[in-house]
């Protein structure tokens, strides 16, 4: 929705907010009138000094536009000043004696009241070049008659509807795709040649005009079939709402304009578009979604199945050394496992890895605690990564969880804290325990050590330090940068 009063206007155009809202309602819904009868549509504002001021502009997407040049902010020609005030001292709708000469091309205007409450407000011109063509003829009557409709009904106050949905979902149809108009009784009365196609690929035959609408499509929608409940009241026009109809396969949205006339209703407008091949490539990216989803699940359970496996090797090895080694193994694997689990439960190959590494800190300390008392805390957060990186990164800090405990406190009590500092894709993480401390300058030459490095150097594509923390203890710093923030 373009946005009303820029900058250059506040404090010299002032609006009631309730007016303000009004109008940004209207500009939100009225592309419809631009494109039924192929006008430019231009919102003017009173200043304080009494002239004119243009606050909003809409060019019809169906034909050529009245305005190449912006007219935003650009005041009303002296002119043109009198019809506009008649138009907002009056409340009714005027229209210029004779056509704007622009060159060589000549503009019919007609001025629209915008009324909210029973009062008129601010003013839209409605600029139609005089001949215009629609792809090849004159601008249709029953399209014109439309356009006129609504405008009477800016001028009563009753457009835009209230509570009207104008973008439900992606596949909205617009004026373009199709319009049909519909009598009080819901018969149509008219029907574009878009909208007569739409409806014949659905499944309606016969001519359109004529037609109980909402009969016909009820006819043609086998039974037992479930149905959006809002369709039966937007096929006969009662009310502003979005439905969407699928029969063998064919969808088709529909927006629903009921028209007024003083008060009663006039029938109504519907817009109506084929949006079949729109949901046929939504269902193919649900589908992938899924198959990607179920991917990761059946990968979590078999990391499972695999640290299973090493658990109970562990229990029938003979010596220390092939026990903790199996354990060292068991914990990996459960710790990437615990990443898979959270990708199957996303659309995307994204993960929450706060929500993620709180879990794998946990199990991390409790494993490698053989004896004493280890408190973890989380400070900061990692916010959102993807999926290669957060294996890579929950791999790296479950090793450096396991090693601070193991090897910096060394089975006393003690602290282990992790710090997240994420700012776009850089990401700097401290892994601080409280315990013996080690040399500044000093590298680990473990086995967890070297998959540590490998990883924040390969898939993190960062740096790590091992240095004394403050106030004793040992400060592991990683560097780290993401691919996307």
């Amino acid at each position: 929705m373009p946005t009303l009063l820029p900058s250059s206007l506040r404090g010299v155009v002032e609006l009631d907010p309730a007016d303000l809202d009004w109008l940004h309602q209207l500009v939100g819904d009225w592309q419809v009138i631009a494109d039924l009868s192929v006008s430019d549509l231009v919102l003017w504002a009173r200043t304080e000094s009494g002239r004119f001021v243009a606050i909003a502009h809409c060019r019809p997407s169906t034909g050529t536009t009245v305005h190449l040049e912006d007219v935003l902010g650009l005041r009303m020609p002296s002119a043109r000043e009198e019809l506009a005030l008649r138009t907002l001292e009056s409340a009714e709708t005027q229209v210029a004696p004779d056509p704007e000469w622009t060159g060589t091309t000549a503009v019919r205007e007609q001025y629209v009241p915008v009324v909210r409450d029973g009062r008129a407000f601010a003013v839209i011109t409605r600029e139609t070049s005089v001949g215009v063509l629609r792809a090849g003829r004159l601008v249709e009557q029953p399209m014109e008659s439309i356009a006129d409709a609504l405008c009477a009904m800016i001028a009563e106050g009753s457009f835009p509807v209230k509570g009207a949905a104008t973008g439900l979902r992606h596949g909205t149809p617009r004026v373009a795709d199709g319009v049909v108009r519909l009598d009080t009784d819901g018969v149509i009365v008219y029907a574009s040649p878009n909208a007569r196609s739409c409806f014949h690929r659905l499944g309606v035959t016969g001519e359109l005009t004529g037609t109980q609408l909402a009969e016909a499509v009820t006819t043609i929608i086998p039974e037992r079939t479930p149905v959006d409940e809002t369709m039966a009241v937007v096929l006969m026009g009662r009310q502003a709402w979005l439905t969407e109809i699928e029969v063998g396969g064919v969808f088709l949205s529909l927006r629903s304009i009921p028209l007024a006339c003083h008060g009663e209703r006039a029938g109504a407008c519907l817009l109506v578009r084929d949006v079949t091949e729109i949901r046929r490539r939504e269902q193919v990216l649900l589908n992938k979604d899924a198959t990607i989803r179920e991917i990761h699940h059946r990968v979590k359970n078999n990391l499972q199945t695999v640290s299973a496996l090493l658990r109970l090797q562990g229990r029938r090895a003979t010596n220390d050394e092939t026990r903790e080694a199996l354990a060292e193994a068991e914990r990996r694997v459960d710790t990437i496992a615990t990443v898979h689990e959270a990708l199957s439960q996303n659309v995307d190959e994204h993960v929450d890895f706060d929500e993620v590494f709180s879990s794998i800190l946990r199990l991390a300390a409790t494993v490698a605690t053989s004896s004493g008392s280890v408190t973890t805390h989380l400070e900061g957060g990692f916010g959102i990564i993807d999926a290669d990186a957060a294996q890579a990164l929950a791999t790296v800090l479950a090793e450096l969880v396991t090693n601070a405990v193991e090897h910096g406190l060394e089975d006393r009590d003690g602290v282990v804290t992790v710090r997240a500092e994420r700012r776009g894709t850089d990401l700097t993480i401290h892994v601080i325990d409280d315990g013996a401390g080690v040399e500044e300058g000093t590298i680990m030459g473990g086995l967890g050590t070297r998959i540590v490095t490998t990883l924040v150097r390969g898939e993190l594509r960062g740096t790590i330090d091992w240095l004394p923390a403050e106030g004793g203890g040992t400060d592991v710093v990683i560097h780290a940068r993401l691919l996307s923030a």
